[in-house]
C-alpha cells in the first residue's frame, strides 16, 4: 500500500479535491464513471492518471493499493467503491474531513467555521449567515455544497467558512465540526443516494458527531427528529423557530436570548420560511461570537434569497407570480404554499421516488392546480376530487392555463416537488423558462 489517496467522481468537487491534495504534495488517483474529453484533458494536465469505469475486481486493486479512498459527493451509499472500500478496511474521507483536518493543522490556527445542514432551506441560510458575516466586518465564504468547495476554499483569504452541508457530504464524515452548526429539518428526500431514510437521518446527525463542549447546536424546534436529535448532543444546544424558541419571533421582532435583534419589517421578504432562516442565521452568528445584533440588523434589509426560491416575477390583474423552481420535494412545495393564502399551484416534474401525496396536507391554500412533466398523473391523482386538477404539455401550456385558473388575490406559484430533468437540464433552466413566459403573459394581459 502507498500513501495515495483514491478519488472517486471528477466533477467539481471531485477536482477540487484533486487540485488541493496535489497543492500538498499527497499523490492521488482519479477514478470515474462518467468521463468525458474536458476531464481526461484536465487531470492530463494536472499529471494525474485517471481510470475509467473499472471493474470490482480491477476497483478493489486500486483501492487495496491506496490509503484513503476519496469519494466525490455524487457517489452513492450504495456504489462498489463504497462496499470495497469498507471490506478491504480503507478510510472513507469526505472533502470536508480533509478540509477541517488540514485547516485544524494551518499555521497560527484554525479560522472559525459554522455550518448549515437540512433537507430544504441550507443555500439561503448558509448565504445569509456569510452576509451577516460580512456585515459585522468578517470576510467570510459560502463553501460545500456551494460554487466552493470547503477544499477550495482553505486558500481563499477569508477570516472565516460558512459551510453547507449536504448528506452527502456528511455521511461519511470522522472528524469534521464547526463552532456553531445548525439543523434546518429533516424530510423525505434522497432516496436515491440513500440506501434508506434512516440512512439519510443518520448522515444529518453526523453534523453533531464530533461537537466540543463549548460549540453551539442549532435546531428546529418545531422539527421532532432535529429535536430528538439535538437532545442527544454533547453541548450548548439552541433552538430556533416563530415561537416557544431561543431565538424566535416576538410582537413583530426578531428576538434572541440577550433579547431584540431585528425588527420582521427590517427583512427584504418575510414569508414565515424567511423569518426562520434569518433566526437560524442570526443564532449561528451570535452563538459563535462572530458578529452581533447590529451586523444581523445591517444585512437583513440587504439580502435576497438566491434565484427560483418563491423568486416574485411580477403582477398584473391582481394575480402574483411566483417561481420556486429549486422546490423538488413535496416539503420544500409545503414550505411555499404556508406563505400564501390562495395559490394556483404547477407542480410536477420527475419525482425522485417520494410520496407526491404529501402536496395535499395544505390543501386548503390551493385553488386550483396544473400538473405538469412525467409526475403528472401522480399530481392529478393527489389532488382529484379535492381540487381543479388540469394537465399542461409544456411550460408555456402550463403558464395559460395556471393563469386561466387564477383570479384577483390569486398567486401563481412554480413549486414542482419534483425535478427538472424530464424537461430540463437542471431546475434553473426550468424556472427560467416559466418566469420568461409568464412575464411574457403579464406583459400581454397588461
Amino acid at each position: 500500500m502507498t500513501d495515495r489517496v483514491l478519488v472517486y467522481g471528477v466533477a467539481v468537487a471531485g477536482l477540487a479535491t484533486v487540485r488541493a491534495l496535489l497543492r500538498r504534495n499527497i499523490d492521488c488517483l482519479a477514478v470515474d464513471d462518467s468521463v468525458d474529453d474536458t476531464k481526461r484533458r484536465v487531470l492530463a494536465d494536472l499529471g494525474v492518471e485517471l481510470v475509467e469505469s473499472p471493474s470490482d475486481s480491477v476497483l478493489t486493486g486500486l483501492i487495496s493499493a491506496s490509503a484513503l479512498v476519496a469519494p466525490a459527493p455524487g457517489v452513492p451509499e450504495s456504489h462498489p467503491v463504497i462496499e470495497i472500500a469498507r471490506r478491504t478496511n480503507r478510510r472513507l474521507v469526505t472533502e470536508l474531513d480533509l478540509a477541517y483536518e488540514w485547516e485544524s493543522a494551518r499555521p497560527g490556527g484554525a479560522r472559525p467555521i459554522v455550518a448549515v445542514t437540512g433537507t430544504d432551506g441550507k443555500t439561503s441560510t448558509t448565504l445569509l449567515t456569510a452576509a451577516m458575516l460580512e456585515s459585522g466586518g468578517r470576510a467570510s465564504v459560502a463553501c460545500g455544497n456551494t460554487d466552493v468547495p470547503m477544499v477550495e476554499a482553505l486558500d481563499l483569504d477569508v477570516d472565516c467558512f460558512v459551510v453547507e452541508a449536504t448528506s452527502f457530504r456528511l455521511a461519511f464524515c470522522e472528524s469534521f465540526r464547526a463552532e456553531a452548526s445548525a439543523w434546518l429539518n429533516l424530510a423525505e428526500d434522497h432516496l436515491d443516494w440513500h440506501e434508506s431514510m434512516k440512512s439519510y437521518e443518520n448522515a444529518k446527525a453526523r453534523l453533531w458527531s464530533h461537537v466540543r463542549e463549548n460549540d453551539s447546536a442549532i435546531g428546529w424546534i418545531d422539527d421532532p427528529v432535529v429535536m430528538r436529535h439535538l437532545a442527544r448532543t454533547r453541548c450548548r444546544r439552541v433552538t430556533f423557530g416563530l415561537e416557544s424558541a431561543d431565538y424566535r419571533v416576538v410582537d413583530d421582532n426578531l428576538v434572541g436570548p440577550e433579547g431584540e435583534i431585528a425588527p420582521v419589517d427590517g427583512l427584504s421578504r418575510a414569508l414565515p420560511h424567511d423569518l426562520t432562516n434569518a433566526l437560524c442565521a442570526s443564532a449561528l452568528v451570535l452563538e459563535s461570537g462572530l458578529a452581533d445584533r447590529r451586523a444581523i440588523a445591517r444585512a437583513l434589509p440587504e439580502f435576497r434569497a438566491p434565484s427560483h426560491r418563491i423568486e416574485f416575477i411580477g403582477e398584473a390583474e391582481g394575480i402574483r407570480w411566483f417561481d420556486d423552481s429549486k422546490a423538488t420535494t413535496p416539503h420544500a412545495v409545503l414550505t411555499a404554499l404556508r406563505g400564501f393564502d390562495s395559490v394556483v399551484l404547477v407542480a410536477g416534474g420527475r419525482n425522485k421516488g417520494l410520496d407526491l401525496g404529501e402536496l395535499a396536507a395544505e390543501v386548503s391554500r390551493i385553488r386550483a392546480v396544473v400538473a405538469i412533466g412525467e409526475a403528472a398523473p401522480e399530481i392529478v391523482r393527489t389532488f382529484s376530487g379535492r381540487r381543479t386538477v388540469v394537465t399542461a404539455c409544456d411550460m408555456g401550456e402550463a403558464v395559460v392555463a395556471a393563469r386561466d385558473l387564477a383570479s384577483d388575490g390569486d398567486v401563481v406559484l412554480l413549486s414542482p416537488g419534483c425535478t427538472s430533468f424530464d424537461w430540463y437540464d437542471g431546475y434553473a433552466r426550468r424556472g427560467e423558462d416559466f418566469s420568461r413566459r409568464a412575464r411574457e403573459l403579464i406583459g400581454a394581459r397588461s
